[in-house]
């Protein structure tokens, strides 16, 4: 599903907005009959050698800045963006490598390469290169060049996202951060070298980069989620409170049920939201609290 954020500003410059269908096939079919119908003309987004040798100028930039790359890794969609970079870098500088990376769910490259037959579908926030049609073309390209294309997970997408967000102080979308994301997912296949990796795009709608920044922050440890049972006497909260802050902890939400939740009517049930500096810290908030109470962790 296109990003609200993508509509909106793509309206902005006066285009006339047209969504159809689930997913970019669908929606290319339509606009191909558009065209038919109102006599138009249907430029491919990558399926296109103009467009391919367009879209290859990215690479030039990268390696005008940095002439010395080892490697650059360039998300795929349909694949115009790889193979007009893979032509341009391989010219430009003989020897180097050029990556694809795809998302799990939408690896139709990767499929190809292989010879299986393409399998794709499931929601991802890589929307921008959840494609499940692979150009001719740009395949003629890569297939015969490209050093590898590499399948990331949902996952490492999210920690791409929250990573530029966080240290690079970068909003980058989820096909914009995969570069990133197969870095993280195989850091050995780069370790040492140097690697270009463009950021191809930052509408990322607001509501799910703040979806996506506080699940990183509950895997790195960063925010805890502890459930409790306790007695149903006054002073317990407070004094479950108190060790948290004690240790240096910020309680952000609380949620207490003295009814119907509880496994017996001298009991309480507890849920708290407690943000911790990092992994160390959060360890030992818990140490604390699992002194004195039985602590669920989730």
């Amino acid at each position: 599903m296109t990003p609200a954020t993508k509509v909106t500003r793509t309206a902005a410059w006066g285009a006339e907005i047209v969504q159809f269908g689930d997913d970019l096939a669908e929606a290319a079919a339509h606009a191909r009959d558009l065209a038919r119908r109102d006599g138009l003309v249907f430029i491919h987004p990558y399926d296109d050698p103009d467009v391919i040798a367009g879209q290859g100028t990215e690479a030039l930039e990268m390696l005008e800045d940095a002439p010395d790359l080892d490697a650059i890794i360039i998300p795929v969609g349909g694949g115009g963006l790889l193979a007009g970079c893979l032509i341009a870098a391989m010219t430009t500088r003989p020897g180097i490598s050029v990556y694809g990376v795809e998302v799990q769910s939408y690896a139709p490259m990767a499929q190809k390469l292989a010879g299986r037959p393409v399998s794709v579908g499931g929601a991802t926030i890589a929307e921008g290169i959840a494609v499940r049609d692979i150009g001719q073309v740009p395949f003629d390209l890569v297939r015969r060049r490209v050093s590898d294309v590499l399948v990331v997970p949902e996952r490492a997408i999210e920690e791409a996202v929250g990573l530029l967000v966080e240290d690079g102080k970068t909003v980058a979308e989820g096909a914009g951060a995969a570069g990133i994301a197969a870095v993280l997912t195989y850091p050995e296949r780069f370790r040492g070298k140097k690697v270009g990796v463009p950021f191809t795009g930052g509408n990322i709608d607001a509501r799910i980069l703040a979806d996506v920044l506080p699940r990183n922050l509950l895997r790195d440890g960063r925010l805890l989620r502890l459930h409790f049972e306790i007695p149903d006497r006054p002073g317990v909260l407070a004094d479950i409170a108190t060790k948290i802050a004690t240790h240096g902890g910020n309680i952000l939400e609380v949620s207490h049920h003295q009814l119907h939740l509880a496994t017996s009517a001298q009991a309480a049930q507890l849920k708290v939201m407690v943000e911790a500096r990092d992994p160390a810290h959060a360890t030992t908030i818990v140490g604390a609290l699992e002194a004195a109470y039985v602590v669920r962790r989730v």
